[in-house]
């Protein structure tokens, strides 16, 4: 910053020491701040941008909040969830803070929505303000106009140097400009204009800095495109991921319950097994008879009596062999539980006679 001061201050000095050779520099300089606070335009846009990170900031605030109370909620929760309900909803609270947080970034990042409104904001009006500083100084035939409150220290400015009213009278001068609608206004806005009209090279110069304001919102609108879409992608794979937990959670409860339910009942689980392969026997017995009496009815004709006969006799044989098998199986089931209960009696019988055969030898000793 020092090092500018005595540049500026040198080339000054030196430009003075040759005023007898060259014409005096013309310096003069402008006040940004103070232009910025009289342009309507750019007030209303400001004051609509705080409005808006007014809600933002609430909104997060708000939501942070919810997720704060959810928290403190579950850890009062925590004594009466099992470990793996407890896991799963810390899980979906984590991912709610997430996308909170990746909601702020995206408002107030340093690429956020935030600083990349107030850049399309502020570039408009940096733009007008180059424009109109540019000519003046080709007007007036200045040869250094500098910045109030850029950078650089400036000591002492003269008001007669202060061009910020000449800056802000063309910037007002081009709105207004676009606001007049008839030849009259048009005409009473020429005379009352002090600084006279820029060369042709204006408007050329203005199509530019459109053209360069549009390329630079579309590669904005790109870059928030393409942040959306990966955010979008990471939303889907945490979610994806998410599911799989749960079924895998869900199936091994489902095989955790089966074992329990097969432990205590270990009777019943028995009897379907017995049950079942009397069934499949049983069926096989009547596929062979059906078999067998296919190839009877293949090599003998019978009359249509004699076919009726043969299938009621079929049907009570078959009624009967599902009788004897049922009784069979009920028969079976009886005996195994019978086996077992006396196993367990006999296992009972022997536990008890070695702990009496343990008191006796303790009250021996």
């Amino acid at each position: 910053m020092k090092f500018k001061v005595l540049y500026i201050l040198a080339i000054v000095g030196f430009m003075s020491l040759n005023a007898q050779t060259v014409r005096g520099a013309r310096i003069g300089y402008i006040d940004t701040e103070y232009i910025l606070e009289n342009v309507p335009d750019y007030q209303e846009a400001n004051a609509q941008l705080e409005s808006k990170l007014t809600k933002w900031k609430s909104e997060i605030e708000k939501k942070l909040a919810d997720i704060e109370t959810k928290k403190k909620a579950l850890e009062n929760e925590k004594v009466l969830l099992t470990k793996e309900l407890y896991e799963e909803r810390l899980e979906d609270i984590s991912f709610e803070e997430a996308e909170i947080l990746d909601y702020q970034q995206k408002r107030f990042g340093p690429r956020g929505d935030m600083v990349i409104q107030r850049t399309q904001l502020m570039q408009p009006v940096q733009d007008q303000i180059w424009a109109a500083v540019k000519e003046i100084a080709e007007n007036k035939k200045y040869d250094f106009v500098f910045d109030k409150n850029a950078d650089f220290l400036m000591l002492y400015s003269a008001e007669r140097f202060d061009i910020s009213e000449q800056v802000l009278r063309i910037i007002t001068r081009a709105s207004s400009r676009e606001q007049a609608k008839t030849k009259k206004e048009r005409k009473a806005l020429e005379k009352e204009e002090a600084i006279p009209e820029v060369n042709s090279t204006k408007d050329e110069r203005a199509k530019a800095l459109e053209e360069r304001k549009a390329q630079r919102t579309a590669e904005l609108e790109q870059k928030r495109l393409d942040r959306e879409k990966a955010l979008e992608e990471r939303r889907q794979k945490q979610k994806e991921a998410r599911e799989a937990k749960k079924k895998e959670a869900e199936a091994r409860r489902k095989k955790a319950a089966e074992a329990r339910e097969k432990r205590a009942n270990p009777d019943k689980a028995e009897a379907e097994k017995t049950s079942d392969t009397t069934a499949s026997k049983m069926a096989s017995s009547t596929l062979e008879k059906g078999k067998a009496a296919v190839k009877s009815d293949s090599t003998k004709t019978k009359t249509p009596k004699e076919l009726q006969e043969e299938k009621r006799q079929k049907a009570l044989k078959e009624r009967e062999a599902r009788k004897k098998a049922l009784e069979e199986r009920k028969k079976k089931i009886l005996e195994e539980r019978k086996k077992a209960r006396e196993e367990r009696l006999k296992q009972l019988r022997k536990n008890d006679s070695i702990r009496k055969a343990k008191a006796k030898e303790k009250e021996d000793n």
